[in-house]
């Protein structure tokens, strides 16, 4: 299968084209050329501008692709431009997506009241009713509606977890491996955020997922959600890191009104968001080919080689969760 990646060098990228290129497709990447050293050197290379897509027609035709995978697609209008260029040069697309499209995350980001949107989330659930949600041209919705309209290149689309792992340019498991790791007692939370759950992937699963879209034509016209099974509320979840880091301190669930300000919740930990992942199994046949003991650990090891180039010393006031520790450790006798 001749198969066409629109970026294909990042975090999630990467392990799918090396997945690709192990199962014997043939892989072309289009990228900036930014970055190469982590997918194989035999892949073929065009570099330049996706928003200037239309102006690589020649050589994108000399590919020829039966399959466009899009794994970086933010905006309407570069979801416009693929399709302009590909309908009637590739067979399928497939384009990644996010969770956030769903009404689910304008409840947890504060943007809607009321009663928390019932999970897991299929993927008929409600979806966001505020577009934008970062001020910028950022809008997942407007990008899968795109992908998904055009009969004559049929689509794709997966919704994509908090995705964790090597290589993870969100740090994601950093805060808290930082304190594991300065040889802090405990890691404190507001109660309710503790009971928080989210769905999680890690990043060689997702590129699992991602490569059984792009290999499947039984994928044409779906949309799957994509998570790791566990959906480990947040404080079982930092317990999980604990327990991979070597780390022998406590998870302490609090109330709010106890805690220092850089401990707050900066969400509604009413509304969890977990997405039901039936779909895709049922499908494609998706099983994660890592378990997550190995995943955490993989993710340690890289974390600690690879600590953010900048840290907020705000977000890791000790003094303050000491007194807040220790007040409480008292009240509690």
């Amino acid at each position: 299968m001749r198969i066409l990646v629109i970026g294909g060098t990042g975090f999630v990228g990467a392990p799918v084209v090396r997945r690709l290129h192990d199962m014997g497709h043939t892989v072309t990447v289009f990228h900036r050329g930014g970055s190469e050293s982590d997918i194989p050197p035999a892949l073929e290379h065009i570099h330049g501008d996706r928003a200037r897509l239309n102006e690589y027609l020649p050589q994108l035709a000399d590919v020829a692709p039966d399959v466009v995978l899009d794994t970086y697609c933010m905006t309407e209008r570069e979801a416009e431009g693929v399709r302009e260029v590909f309908t009637g040069l590739a067979r399928r697309l497939v384009t990644l997506s996010s969770v956030d499209v769903y009404r689910a995350y304008d409840v947890l980001r504060g943007k809607l009241h009321g009663p928390p949107e019932s999970v897991p989330l299929t993927e008929e659930a409600p979806l966001r009713e505020h577009l934008y949600p970062y001020g910028s041209e950022y809008e997942k919705i407007l990008v899968e509606r795109v992908s998904l309209g055009e009969p004559a290149l049929p689509g794709a689309v997966l919704r994509l977890p908090a995705i964790y792992g090597p290589r993870d340019g969100q740090h994601r498991l950093f805060n808290d491996l930082k304190r594991m790791d300065d040889g802090r007692p405990a890691i404190l939370f507001d109660q309710e955020l503790a009971r928080w759950r989210w769905s999680r992937g890690y990043v060689e699963n997702v590129a699992a997922a991602i490569v059984l879209a792009v290999t499947n034509e039984r994928a044409s016209g779906q949309v799957y959600n994509v998570s790791d099974p566990d959906d480990l509320a947040l404080g079982p979840w930092v317990e999980a890191v604990g327990r991979a880091a070597g780390w022998h301190g406590r998870v302490i669930a609090m109330p709010r009104d106890d805690l220092p300000a850089h401990r707050l919740p900066e969400v509604n930990p009413k509304q969890d968001l977990v997405v039901d992942t039936t779909r895709i199994r049922r499908d494609l046949g998706y099983v994660e080919p890592v378990g997550l003991d190995d995943a955490l650990r993989a993710t340690i090891a890289w974390q600690r080689a690879n600590p953010p180039s900048e840290i907020d010393p705000a977000s890791f006031d000790y003094a303050a969760e000491d007194a807040t520790l220790a007040r409480w450790s008292g009240e509690a006798r």
